[in-house]
């Protein structure tokens, strides 16, 4: 059922232990949400582990604290908490965890994505730039301090979801959140630089290679890329540094939609849809199982890697104008 973020406080402060999920092949909002929450329970004294299946991206290796991440959780668990993930499938392995240890204790949702179904006992869903701007509000309804270090937890998924404040769902209420974190200590010409522009060569290198090689279609409205495993391993990359690389194509002016295909396995690419102006990719992701929100989405594809073109293409060109 959908509630205040009082209310999932107060049953927070009733947990005696806490396991925080977050979603695979995690990003800077999921880990900015979940550590930042993780420091709020240490103030009030709750056990909390944070679990994400993946490993541990290496563009987020930098982190402080993220190496305490686990896979699974530890020991037995009163209470889970799942933050900026749209759906249990989206826990990869662990939502066979989510769904065994649900059946014998409460749940709890705090997530920014309008796809998100609402999959627990207590809900708290908010279309906002960053989930970090949901936690940073049960943070202070936990009546937990936003140090410095919580500060820079969400500060670096701010910067993460709003596209270093690019996108079109930034609002007042973002940037005045950005103000309060670097008021607290927060560095945003760091985390700037480490989020955005630092890279290794072999990232640089697979940067060139894909984008020699965008694709377009639809009279230049919809701009593709491909990162296959065969060119990641040309130049010893991998696919933790494809990270922002879906919106270089959408800088250019014709493009209205940009897509991502970087294949995970032979015949399944994971799909990373951005929009411009007017083109839902929401929706779009949402016809094959996927979902997000209207100018930021993904969704998995299957097939050999010119099938998956094909209808990608397709369904994007039902949502063009």
């Amino acid at each position: 059922m959908d509630c205040t973020l009082e209310k999932i406080a107060d049953r927070i402060k009733q947990a005696k232990s806490v396991a925080i999920f977050t979603h695979m092949r995690p990003d800077g909002d999921a880990f900015g949400s979940s550590l930042a929450l993780s420091k709020a329970l240490d103030f009030l004294k709750i056990p909390n582990q944070v679990c994400v299946e993946t490993d541990i991206p290496a563009n987020l290796a930098f982190i402080e604290g993220i190496e305490n991440v686990k896979k699974y959780p530890e020991g037995n668990v009163d209470l889970l908490i799942s933050v900026d993930c749209s759906d249990e499938q989206r826990l990869g392995l662990l939502s066979d965890v989510w769904k065994n240890i649900a059946r014998k204790t409460d749940t709890i949702n705090v997530d920014h994505h309008i796809s998100n179904p609402k999959y627990a006992k207590l809900n708290y869903v908010r279309n906002c730039s960053s989930n970090c701007m949901n936690v940073a509000k049960l943070i202070k309804a936990l009546g937990a301090p936003i140090d410095q270090q919580t500060a820079e937890y969400l500060l670096i998924g701010v910067l993460t979801d709003s596209g270093n404040f690019a996108h079109d769902d930034v609002t007042e209420e973002t940037l005045a959140l950005a103000a309060e974190l670097v008021r607290a200590g927060a560095d945003i010409r760091y985390y700037h630089y480490v989020l955005f522009k630092k890279q290794s060569k072999a990232r640089a290198a697979l940067h060139g290679k894909v984008m020699s090689d965008i694709r377009y279609f639809h009279d230049d409205r919809l701009a593709v890329i491909s990162i296959t495993e065969e060119r990641m391993r040309s130049v010893e990359a991998d696919p933790s540094m494809t990270e922002g690389f879906v919106d270089f194509p959408l800088n250019v002016d014709s493009v209205e939609v940009a897509a991502s295909i970087m294949e995970v396995k032979k015949r399944q690419y994971k799909i990373s849809l951005r929009s411009k102006t007017y083109a839902d990719v929401n929706k779009i992701a949402g016809v094959y199982g996927g979902g997000g929100h209207v100018r930021a989405a993904g969704c998995m594809l299957f097939g050999e890697l010119e099938e998956v073109i094909d209808k990608l293409s397709y369904t994007v060109s039902q949502y063009l104008e």
